[in-house]
């Protein structure tokens, strides 16, 4: 008997327009049976100094609250809410994800550039004919423009480029006026923010170019109607490039299969797709349904049958910096073995908390491989700042966090920047880890004994067979110390 139907949604707070697609999951396949989007235009509320000003945050909290109507009956897991470029840059961005979640009723997550490529990829390569050949993918978005060389699944490139069609329209054609050399101007913006990748991207090479999102599926529409092209080429470009700067002014633009809601961010799109086309030496490009929405559902959906990229991600990270695998899988066993028997009284019982502390147990000594002074610190840093496909900004800090914290002095400095929720959570896996990693400092093929922990809300008791202390007086020692650095964090550790 199959799987029963799980019912799981993606919204997509873009910088442009805000998605929700709704999907029907079952037996490892997907149904689209509800979308809802919504133009926002985030992007076009950053002030000069990086604030997201009242009116944008308004627009978008009523987007997002009508977006909650309908997830009202959704189970927390089903549902993943991320953020892109915009909400990266936004510097009071923390204010407004609290406002935000409380509208959409879930967590929302701020996704780096390289993540959002991967998603990208994931939604496109879905959504078109199974093909071994390389593809180049491309997303043009309001805040950011995503570049993906990828085959079957497997992306092989990634690259996000701080320039979408919002800011490029803002900053190019913000007086209403298209003129040539204001599109001129446009596109040596995009060349030069181009250039740092077309050698790296050229020397792969692939053998289709798709595009996604809706810059890009709107010029395909409009070539379809102009010229009757199937696909964006070149010279259907350059004939609407023309076309624009005749027109003159972006009130007058209109253009058959051209929504009025995208005319005022159309030709900073353009502008952008024409360098993409140039600098790339593409010859044509065809749009794909999928986008980043749709990337974020079969991303939940390798979740849940068991292919999570951020298990892949974790691989990568062991093989990089050489992690003693046999050390990690002691530290990891016992790490767990003490969560199962604090989760419920500490209220640790979530599955990502597990997760977090399996990965945090198999990572804790990567910064072994720059020097073992500090190397807590130097580990926190490469899992804080590194590209991890699969996760997203808060839990790469979690992650961090908990590396940085596993021996040491207790640091809470960046606990408040996580989610209020998680601020006693990640103190708890801090001292589950602490307490593994002690327990294992011998690295000896066998295990720690079997013992006992009991928690309480601010105390925990460890204990150990009879007699085992007092054969262990290193360990005796180094429960002795921990027991003082707990205590500046406001928890007793006994042990007997």
């Amino acid at each position: 008997m199959s799987d029963p139907p799980e019912i799981i949604a993606a919204v997509d707070l873009g910088s442009n327009s805000f998605h929700m697609v709704v999907a029907r999951t079952q037996g490892g396949n997907l149904a689209i049976i509800d979308r809802l989007r919504e133009m926002v235009r985030l992007a076009g509320g950053l002030d000069e100094n990086g604030n997201l000003d009242d009116e944008a945050q308004q627009r978008a909290l009523d987007c997002l609250a009508r977006f909650g109507q309908r997830l009202v009956d959704f189970h927390a897991d089903n549902v993943r809410a991320v953020g892109t470029n915009t909400l990266r840059r936004a510097r009071n961005r923390r204010d407004f994800l609290g406002d935000a979640e409380r509208a959409l009723g879930f967590p929302i997550e701020v996704v780096s550039g390289v993540e959002e490529a991967r998603l990208v990829y994931l939604g496109a390569v879905h959504t078109l004919p199974p093909q071994r050949q390389r593809r180049l993918v491309v997303d043009i978005g309001g805040g950011s423009t995503e570049l993906v060389i990828g085959e079957g699944v497997d992306p092989l490139a990634l690259e996000s480029l701080y320039m979408g069609c919002v800011g490029m329209s803002q900053q190019f054609f913000g007086d209403g006026r298209v003129t040539a050399k204001a599109m001129d101007a446009a596109r040596m913006h995009a060349r030069l923010e181009l250039r740092p990748v077309k050698a790296s991207f050229r020397s792969l090479g692939w053998s289709t170019a798709i595009g996604t999102s809706g810059t890009i599926r709107t010029v395909q529409e409009v070539l379809m109607q102009m010229r009757g092209d199937p696909y964006i080429s070149k010279d259907g470009l350059n004939a609407l490039i023309d076309s624009l700067v005749a027109t003159g002014k972006i009130k007058k633009i209109s253009l058959p299969g051209l929504p009025a809601e995208r005319v005022p961010v159309f030709p900073g799109g353009v502008a952008i797709l024409a360098e993409v086309f140039g600098t790339l030496r593409l010859e044509s490009m065809t749009a794909a349904e999928g986008a980043l929405r749709e990337g974020i559902l079969f991303d939940m959906l390798g979740r849940l049958s068991h292919e999570d990229a951020r298990v892949r991600a974790v691989r990568d990270m062991e093989r990089r910096y050489h992690v003693e695998g046999d050390q990690a899988d002691r530290v990891q066993q016992t790490a767990l073995t003490i969560l199962d028997q604090v989760m419920e009284s500490w209220s640790i019982s979530s599955p990502l908390a597990r997760q977090m502390l399996g990965w945090a147990s198999r990572l804790h000594e990567i910064g072994l491989d720059i020097a073992h002074a500090q190397y807590h610190r130097h580990g926190a840093y490469l899992l804080e700042h590194a590209d991890m496909p699969g996760f997203p900004r808060q839990e790469q800090k979690l992650l961090a966090l908990l590396v940085r914290n596993h021996r040491r002095k207790i640091s809470k400095a960046g606990i408040a920047d996580l989610p209020s929720g998680w601020h006693q959570k990640c103190l708890a896996l801090i001292v589950i880890l602490r307490l593994a990693v002690l327990l294992n400092r011998t690295r000896a093929p066998a295990s720690p004994p079997a013992f006992q922990v009991v928690p309480e809300a601010e105390t925990l008791e460890i204990r150990f067979p009879p007699g085992w202390l007092s054969e262990h007086p290193l360990t005796r020692a180094d429960l002795e110390r921990e027991a003082a650095y707990l205590q500046s964090a406001g928890i007793a550790l006994a042990f007997s």
